[in-house]
């Protein structure tokens, strides 16, 4: 049973990631486009290592030393593969913190998507309606950030400020992104003036703001590193294909973005539950997630669009 359920942990993790990262995906295939060979061929292999290993690897790490800081830096790095008890103990006691903050970012990041974003809309009634809403995005998020910390300080001080550290958390890497898309927009033309060592590192540090979400719902699915490590890590590979194979391919199912939005609003739902003592079984965020992806993408391809000439990034 322990391992069915890794395994279940791991592939929910993986899927997760992988449709979450779409965005990422076509940020660096439109930039890869405007790049030579031997610095696509650069970031397609080492920026692989990076985004899997070090990313990947160190976001949680660094996570869980925030949260538990009593087990020092290089402690809480092993603690991720110790089975003492007392280790365990200051793990769980500390989640709430990790958990709730994890939460706020999630839905934040959903109701900005549900209210401000433009999309292909795959439930057509509901998703019209909130974005012709959206000058009440900042009231909606703002009324659930104060709702959240009110029952929060009920429970400790550092809860409530956990939950306000995944709102900044939020409002940074939207930052980050929004001036991301812009810097996009002026690398699509071959005249943009930035050499390819710059395009590369500017990749980096995007595909760093992007794995933010996916690094923090991982924490929705469990508690161990390891698992999130490999879950991740499939998935990020995953997503450096999709870039490298055909991207064109991808854009053509129109709702992966749909499923990987309400997956998050989810996810970000069950770490506040948990951050709260709600018991929730340890299926429910893989199995939730393989559901409503897998909802998306079937609706997806009901609609399917002719194939349009393909935008690939080939090596050669």
């Amino acid at each position: 049973m322990v391992f069915l359920s890794s395994l279940l942990t791991v592939f929910g993790l993986a899927l997760f990631e992988a449709v979450s990262s779409i965005d990422n995906a076509v940020i660096n295939a439109e930039v890869l486009s405007t790049m030579g060979k031997k610095a696509r061929r650069f970031f397609l292999t080492w920026g692989i290592f990076i985004a899997v290993f070090v990313v990947r690897g160190l976001l949680p790490w660094l996570i869980v030393w925030a949260t538990v800081p009593e087990l020092g830096f290089l402690g809480s790095f092993t603690a991720t593969f110790s089975n003492d008890p007392s280790v365990a103990h200051a793990i769980e006691a500390s989640a709430p913190i990790l958990l709730i903050g994890g939460g706020v970012f999630l839905l934040f990041l959903f109701f900005h998507w549900l209210f401000l974003e433009q999309k292909n809309f795959g439930w057509n009634g509901v998703e019209t309606f909130f974005i012709r809403q959206g000058a009440w995005f900042y009231a909606t998020i703002s009324i659930l950030l104060s709702v959240v910390v009110w029952f929060a300080l009920k429970e400790s001080s550092m809860l409530g400020f956990g939950a306000v550290v995944g709102s900044t958390a939020f409002f940074i890497t939207h930052g980050f992104r929004q001036h991301a898309e812009a810097v996009e927009e002026r690398m699509a033309g071959s005249a943009s003036g930035l050499s390819d060592i710059a395009k590369v590192l500017f990749l980096e540090v995007i595909d760093l703001s992007f794995s933010i979400d996916g690094v923090l719902g991982a924490f929705a699915f469990t508690l161990s590193v390891p698992l999130i490590l490999i879950g991740n890590g499939i998935g990020a590979v995953v997503v450096r294909q999709l870039t490298v194979a055909n991207i064109d391919r991808v854009k053509r199912y129109l709702y992966l973005k749909n499923g990987a939005m309400y997956s998050i609003a989810i996810l970000g739902a069950v770490m506040i539950g948990h951050a709260f003592g709600a018991h929730i079984p340890e299926w429910f965020a893989p199995l939730s997630t393989v559901a409503v992806v897998g909802y998306f993408f079937r609706r997806s391809l009901r609609s399917v669009p002719p194939m349009a000439p393909v935008h690939s990034c080939p090596l050669d």
